[in-house]
């Protein structure tokens, strides 16, 4: 047992490329492991602020915590920090347009407006854009400082869902799961 599997790692590390870590090999790396797509929504004064990320993950199921990375150079990074309440927005097959557009820097309400994209406030006050898979309205319960990037770890207080398909980001392009 212990020899086959010493070959079996023997033949894993000669069909690998093995790269001396930078952020460039870091982040191809990466892109080997598909996610799903999300918008994160905070409030901007009355207006609202979106930015697409794949850097989110569930923490824990008692209490319902979320964490989503956000870098420190992006408009969203400061906002989250001013404010309470943030929503994470799950995109749908269909929206491959709305992950581009949310991840500029600059974003337009004339875009927005051709492309179909709305919010509305929950209950809470959290903006939310209308349609996606889920909707989840969070409360910030924490802010961690992670290198170029910050951990914001909220609780989920409201969940709203929908049926459909994911948008995936694999490899450096967004994909569909295939239809079944």
């Amino acid at each position: 047992m212990i020899g086959s599997f010493r070959d079996n790692v023997s033949l894993l590390m000669s069909d690998s490329i093995i790269n001396s870590p930078n952020s460039e090999v870091f982040r191809k790396a990466l892109g080997h492991f598909a996610t799903g797509i999300t918008v994160v929504t905070v409030a901007d004064g009355p207006l609202v602020h979106g930015m697409t990320a794949n850097a989110f993950t569930s923490v824990s199921l008692d209490p319902l915590l979320i964490l989503v990375c956000i870098g420190k150079k992006a408009r969203t990074h400061r906002l989250v920090t001013e404010q309470t309440r943030f929503g994470v927005n799950v995109l749908a097959e269909n929206h491959e347009e709305w992950a581009r557009y949310f991840a500029l820097v600059e974003q337009d309400g004339i875009t927005a407006e051709r492309l179909g994209i709305r919010f509305a406030r929950t209950a809470l006050g959290t903006p939310m854009l209308e349609g996606g898979l889920a909707r989840l309205d969070c409360r910030k319960v924490s802010f961690h400082d992670a290198g170029d990037h910050s951990i914001c770890v909220g609780e989920v207080e409201d969940v709203q869902m929908t049926d459909g398909q994911p948008l995936i980001f694999f490899r450096g392009r967004f994909r569909r799961l295939p239809k079944e």
